[in-house]
């Protein structure tokens, strides 16, 4: 079935794009959201230390229709993952999620215990966007995290790593 408007020619803005992924990139409102040990250490990258502010992600909101990235720090217990999913399906879009730590990439240490109420990782119930592996990760990994979110919306980036690798 051919419509209407199957003749005209798709239109892309790419400065425009540009410009609203940058927007987005400056201005990252993350979900305040911990499971376990894990949500210490991102406690712990809100303080003045570290500074999150002047990369434009100090706010962390505590609703999920006022954030638009989901940071999975903890443990993801089976009970527990349908309210995650729902947190999830009421952000806005885009949306991004980051995995925060071992336990939220691949279940952790409690996987290999045997322990059955475990999710094997975040990316079982929804799409992870960026993994920061540690047990627990130091808060300059979740920085560094940030900072590779950033740069996946924007294509570059404008902090330069301390240590390339």
């Amino acid at each position: 079935m051919v419509t209407a408007n199957a003749h005209l020619p798709i239109v892309h803005f790419s400065s425009l794009d540009k410009l609203l992924n940058l927007g987005r990139a400056n201005s990252l409102w993350p979900l305040t959201f911990g499971l376990a040990c894990c949500a210490i250490e991102m406690m712990a990258t809100g303080v003045a230390r570290f500074d999150l502010d002047r990369f434009g992600m100090g706010v962390f909101r505590p609703a999920p229709k006022q954030s638009d990235v989901m940071i999975v720090a903890g443990t993801i217990s089976k009970k527990m993952a349908p309210g995650i999913r729902t947190l999830y399906e009421q952000m806005p879009h885009p949306k991004w999620v980051i995995a925060l730590g071992n336990c939220a990439i691949a279940g952790g240490p409690f996987v290999f215990a045997g322990q059955y109420g475990i999710v094997e990782g975040a990316d079982k119930i929804m799409p992870v966007d960026i993994y920061i592996p540690g047990c627990p990760p130091r808060p300059e990994a979740l920085v560094e995290g940030l900072l590779l979110l950033e740069e996946k919306l924007t294509g570059s980036r404008r902090w330069p790593r301390v240590n390339p690798e």
